[in-house]
């Protein structure tokens, strides 16, 4: 099934295609749920089997299997991408293309290479050997060190508009609750999707915020439960209903972002604040899971939800974790 908002990016890479002026190396950008990975799948098939790729990239994605693609993603075991696979990658790009047509890369996410990982890649992405493109996707480009930037050709995949989105939901699946998984995905129709079975789980969600912010719950109790029952929604669906208080306060409707934040509660809460809470989860989510504690982490956010965000700047740290200080 065609992914209709992809359309823009796929024929501005079909000319450029035509006329020889495609790079080395890509990075794709934007949310999750955008279609980034069914992007990268789609490069792919149009270097490596041009006769079977489509029009533009699918839902589902189609990762072909094939000799001379190598798709790089976070271990199991492990909380980032090293500098050992980064190695290997290289090695096998640095190989003779089994089918004489060349060779391509994804790493997948990018933004959790270690910094000895990114740095052991910049000769590669700068002159690579043959005729090779190196894909890299990222859902956020905080994580990235310069070097690393400065050497892609960047392509952004927008939202698609509401109505864009719904209709090709409809087609994909009819009858589903999709107005509201859409909203809650923050507009990503993928993310909808993904998150279309769990529209319970936000509700309860929703349930613990309002009664955080009336003080009818504690914010340990809460992190506790999130931590235990919704561990990989809980800090995404956080991070909307901030940025749905953020529309809010700029005058933007209510049923347009899908806030589920009490408006008694913005009352005491600082813009300025909102937009350094927002920070603070924006640069979490763009870390590897597991690479720090997240039950200590959420009661850190929820303790100061539950104070209106006044000790948010003061006590933001460099780290990019949550201080905690206090927490119990």
């Amino acid at each position: 099934m065609d992914i209709p908002w992809l359309k823009t990016f796929a024929d501005r890479w079909l000319t450029q295609d035509q006329q020889g002026r495609t790079p080395h190396a890509l990075l794709l950008l934007g949310a999750a749920g955008t279609g980034k990975r069914a992007t990268a799948a789609w490069l792919a098939e149009r270097m490596l089997d041009p006769g079977s790729a489509a029009s533009m990239p699918q839902y589902p994605a189609r990762v072909m299997v094939h000799p001379d693609l190598h798709w790089l993603s976070q271990p199991e075991d492990k909380h980032s991408i090293g500098i050992e696979q980064i190695r290997e990658l290289i090695r096998e790009m640095s190989l003779t293309s089994h089918h004489g047509i060349g060779k391509v890369a994804v790493i997948d996410p990018a933004n959790i290479m270690t910094n000895a990982a990114a740095n052991s890649l910049l000769k590669t992405l700068e002159e690579p050997s043959g005729n090779a493109l190196i894909i890299l996707i990222a859902d956020r480009i905080s994580r990235l060190p310069a070097t690393i930037l400065s050497r892609c050709q960047r392509a952004s995949l927008g939202l698609p508009d509401e109505q864009t989105a719904l209709a090709w939901l409809d087609r994909l699946q009819p009858g589903t609750q999709w107005p509201q998984a859409l909203r809650e995905a923050g507009g990503a129709p993928l993310a909808a999707v993904a998150g279309v079975e769990r529209l319970a789980d936000a509700s309860v969600l929703a349930r613990d915020l309002k009664a955080l912010g009336s003080r009818a719950a504690s914010p340990i109790e809460v992190a506790e439960r999130w931590t235990k029952q919704y561990p990989d929604i809980a800090l995404d669906w956080l991070g909307r209903q901030v940025q749905a208080c953020i529309y809010r306060m700029g005058g933007a409707a209510p049923e347009s972002t899908g806030s589920l934040v009490d408006e008694s509660v913005l009352q005491h809460m600082d813009s300025r604040n909102l937009f350094c809470y927002l920070d603070v989860i924006n640069r979490l989510r763009g870390q590897a899971s597991g690479s720090y504690n997240l039950q200590l982490t959420l009661e850190g956010l929820l303790i100061d939800w539950t104070e209106g965000l006044v000790h948010c700047r003061a006590q933001e740290s460099d780290s990019g974790l949550w201080p905690l200080a206090g927490a119990r």
